[in-house]
């Protein structure tokens, strides 16, 4: 028996309105919510279309000018604007009928490309009990009939299966929300090793280091502290009729463990380093979780996951923006000041669920606008953009350029004297056990 989708009704429409503009096909992405029961389905969104796809409108309908890498790229983008909870479930296309063959090879295709350009960004890894089945929505132009079919994207060999596609009104009308404020302030040194002062790697080693250590945190759930296998709204009061709430908002507290490891034994590293990163500020962090019994666990492995992936979203945003203004060969390593992108919240037309964006401090409103009309095809007034939080930094710290003789000098001797101060116990202690060994010889002789 396949997966259940259970789609947001204007989605229907959404997708009826696109088959009037097949030129010849259209492709987008499907951004939802995986459970263990059922997948829900949240909204469509066509992939943003080529200056050079818009002039072509004439020949025969062919799939051969498919642009994969656009749409992994636009997959990428619109990822990085969704909160805790959601993410990009899959693909769909519509197409005339003569196409119906090559459109599912091209799904399945894309399906795989998506995944794979999704998965070399994140910081954390699925659970084995994670669902890894993705959709693949062909819709025909011509009858309007929707195909579902599934494929395990843990799988390359997976072949399809087949999957419910079904309509439901006001699918998010109830859904959980989690939000926190989580205050960051990380170190990163940068290895004198690194070739060119590699900022952007350096980073990233230090996010997942960092990361590691939310993975590893608690978190209170309304001043709680939960069983992850019992009902995230067990004990609540149920609403009914016209009385039930939009939404329920739950607030959570990350405690952040001072020590990592069960060894209470730890090992010190030394290392050259040419600088250093700091992260510092206080990031807003939401998540979304159905209403169809979640587990608490669901819920703060959402949360969880937005945290790690809105901080490693702004510095690979910071990074771009540097690369755009300065051009990736930058030679000099001076102490700088940037600030990070702040976040923005944005409603969904008909839902509960807030998508999420960034926004530069010298950025306009009418730019945010833009790019959600390019990105998810959502219009957005300037009066629903809720930013969320102060601003947050990343001081580039660089040491001072290579010492002279003199200081390299200096620098050997103080080496040498550390390693004696550490040798010294030893020397000490192989003193006192030979005179130990003497006196004993001398006493017994005697």
């Amino acid at each position: 028996m396949g997966r259940t989708y259970l789609v947001e009704e204007g989605i229907g429409q959404y997708l009826t309105e696109l088959s009037t503009k097949v030129k010849p096909y259209v492709t987008g992405l499907l951004i939802g919510q995986c459970s263990p029961q059922r997948d829900y389905v949240i909204r469509a969104v066509r992939t943003p279309p080529k200056e050079q796809q818009q002039e072509e409108s004439v020949g025969p309908p062919k799939l051969a000018s498919l642009d994969e890498e656009w749409i992994t790229t636009h997959a990428s983008q619109v990822s990085r604007m969704l909160p805790g909870g959601l993410l990009v479930l899959g693909v769909f296309m519509i197409a005339p009928p003569e196409l119906a063959k090559d459109g599912q090879n091209a799904l399945r295709k894309l399906i795989f490309s998506v995944e794979k350009s999704l998965s070399k960004r994140r910081l954390w890894k699925p659970t084995e009990e994670e669902v890894s089945d993705r959709a693949a929505v062909q819709i025909c132009s011509a009858t309007k009939k929707v195909v579902c079919r599934t494929y395990d994207v843990q799988d390359p060999k997976s072949s399809a299966k087949p999957a419910d596609w079904k309509y439901q009104s006001a699918l998010t009308a109830s859904w959980v929300a989690l939000g926190c404020t989580v205050n960051v302030n990380i170190h990163i040194p940068l290895l004198a090793t690194s070739p060119n002062h590699d900022l952007e790697k350096n980073t990233k080693n230090g996010l997942n280091r960092w990361s590691k250590q939310i993975e590893d945190s608690v978190f209170l759930i309304n001043g709680q502290v939960k069983d992850e296998d019992t009902e995230l709204l067990e004990g609540q009061k149920k609403f009914r009729g016209n009385t039930q709430p939009s939404s329920q908002f739950s607030d959570v507290k990350v405690l952040t463990q001072l020590c990592q490891g069960s060894s209470p034994r730890s090992t010190a590293t030394v290392q050259v380093c040419s600088g250093s990163i700091n992260l510092r500020g206080a990031v807003k962090c939401r998540a979304y979780i159905h209403s169809n019994k979640p587990k608490v666990k669901e819920a703060i492995q959402a949360l969880k996951r937005d945290i790690i992936n809105t901080l490693s979203d702004r510095c690979e945003i910071l990074f771009e923006d540097l690369i755009l203004n300065e051009g990736p060969q930058k030679k000099n390593f001076e102490r700088e000041y940037h600030v990070l992108p702040q976040r923005l919240f944005v409603p969904v037309a008909g839902s509960s669920v807030m998508l999420s964006d960034y926004k530069f401090g010298d950025e306009a409103a009418g730019e945010i606008q833009e790019r959600f009309v390019e990105m998810l095809d959502q219009p957005v007034q300037a009066e629903d953009m809720h930013i969320a939080e102060d601003i947050s930094t990343v001081d580039i710290c660089p040491v001072p350029d290579s010492p002279t003789d003199t200081q390299q000098a200096q620098l050997t001797k103080a080496t040498l004297l550390l390693k004696l101060q550490q040798n010294m116990g030893l020397v000490v202690a192989a003193a006192v056990a030979v005179l130990a060994s003497i006196f004993s010889f001398n006493y017994f002789s005697d």
